[in-house]
């Protein structure tokens, strides 16, 4: 993602060089920019490009890289959706623009295979999932211990824990979604940069003008989707967003653990925080991560990912209480990515209170992925026909002002 030195916004009578009428001669112009291109920013560029608008995306970085957020070859889709049950319609919009994707990229970028969801039955995960799928009328089945050890066999439920299994969810191919969807949206004119520093942007009053480390570049409307960087792009409005270094492993697997043999995904609520993993399928193996905690990230620049003994240690004593059949002698990779988290977990999805041809959607907090297919949806619409179809009023930033 690109960062910035600034996110100033001089007004019109602060900065007279940046009037409409003088702007247009002096820096490059089009329609719509978006600055940062990974999983919504990529999403919002295909939107607009098919839709015929004119459209530069910017980023530091090349195509579906590995600095910010959207990578580590999958991310988890589920609906039943513990967070909050307003998330819900966007994962139902998500499976259909994911399944559009593949449609039109003929690429193969989602697998179901159901996920295991595991912890105290009043604890955050399995009451939330139980909550979202009665109020928008999911499938989610519960399964005692002993089904799960019939079924799933390799994982333990702890004693005194609940287990639920929901059948529609599965994985995304990641870092394939995201070059698919910039693939598709330089296809339908959109013109792609990277390599791209951007180091504020200005309006004034009808038009932004994005200052870059390859010159400046007007458009009438602009969309931040800028991970990790949004903190900077976005200074002036003082969102509540903190950075976190988030460790990834995986682990070459006994037969049972493999997508193949049906093994599901996971997510567990355990004393020592929240852990989520993936079956084994491909060279790496079985994925294991923890959703919770995570060391505060200064720079993200600057971010640590070498492997931790402390990082490690947490995975080896989760896989011997819940995946004994997992040897954490055999660790085949190790990622390092970064979760840019609001204090309540939430997104934000948000026109610019001061400048309202800004839209931008910031904090996914480690676990929107997902959704980018659907909040670059939003983004496109509200840029070119100021509202959504979608309901994401309970994620404005307003809820900080409260």
């Amino acid at each position: 993602m690109p960062s910035a030195a600034s996110a100033a916004c001089p007004t019109q009578a602060a900065n007279p060089l940046f009037k409409l009428s003088a702007y247009r001669t002096r820096v490059e112009h089009t329609d719509v920019l978006v600055i940062g291109t990974g999983g919504v920013g990529s999403a919002a560029l295909w939107r607009l490009a098919r839709s015929g608008v004119a459209t530069i995306g910017l980023d530091r970085f090349p195509p579906a890289h590995d600095r910010g957020s959207s990578h580590g070859e999958t991310r988890v889709i589920r609906l039943a959706y513990f967070e909050h049950p307003g998330y819900v319609p966007l994962l139902l919009r998500s499976y259909e623009l994911w399944e559009e994707l593949e449609q039109a990229s003929g690429l193969d970028l989602y697998r179901e295979t159901g996920i295991l969801e595991v912890g105290p039955g009043g604890g955050e995960i399995i009451a939330g999932v139980r909550r979202a799928a009665a109020e928008h009328d999911l499938r989610l089945e519960d399964v005692s211990a002993d089904d799960v050890r019939e079924r799933f066999p390799g994982f333990v439920v702890p004693r005194g824990n609940d287990a639920v299994f929901e059948e529609r969810a599965g994985f995304l191919r990641v870092e394939h979604c995201v070059q698919a969807q910039l693939d598709l949206a330089v296809g339908s004119g959109a013109d792609l940069r990277t390599g791209v520093t951007v180091h504020g942007w200005s309006v004034d009053g009808r038009g932004v003008v994005a200052d870059t480390s390859v010159g400046r570049i007007g458009a009438d409307r602009l969309i931040v989707t800028a991970g990790s960087w949004a903190s900077d792009l976005l200074g002036g409005l003082e969102l509540p967003l903190q950075v976190l270094r988030k460790p990834m492993f995986w682990y070459d697997a006994a037969p049972i653990y493999q997508a193949d043999a049906g093994c599901p995904q996971f997510f567990y609520d355990t004393p020592a925080g929240m852990f989520y993993g993936f079956p084994a399928h491909g060279d790496r193996g079985l994925k294991l991560a923890q959703h919770s905690g995570g060391d505060p990230v200064i720079d993200p620049l600057e971010v640590d990912r070498s492997l931790r003994n402390a990082d490690e240690d947490v995975i080896t004593t989760f896989l011997a209480a819940h995946l004994p059949g997992v040897d954490a002698d055999r660790r085949t990779h190790h990622a390092v990515c970064m979760y840019t988290s609001t204090p309540d977990g939430d997104f934000i999805v948000d026109t610019h209170p001061m400048h309202p041809q800004v839209s931008y959607v910031a904090g996914l907090s480690g676990h929107g992925f997902k959704m980018t297919s659907a909040l670059g949806e939003i983004m496109a619409d509200l840029v070119t026909t100021g509202i959504s179809t979608l309901d994401v009023e309970f994620l404005s930033a307003r809820r900080f002002a409260d």
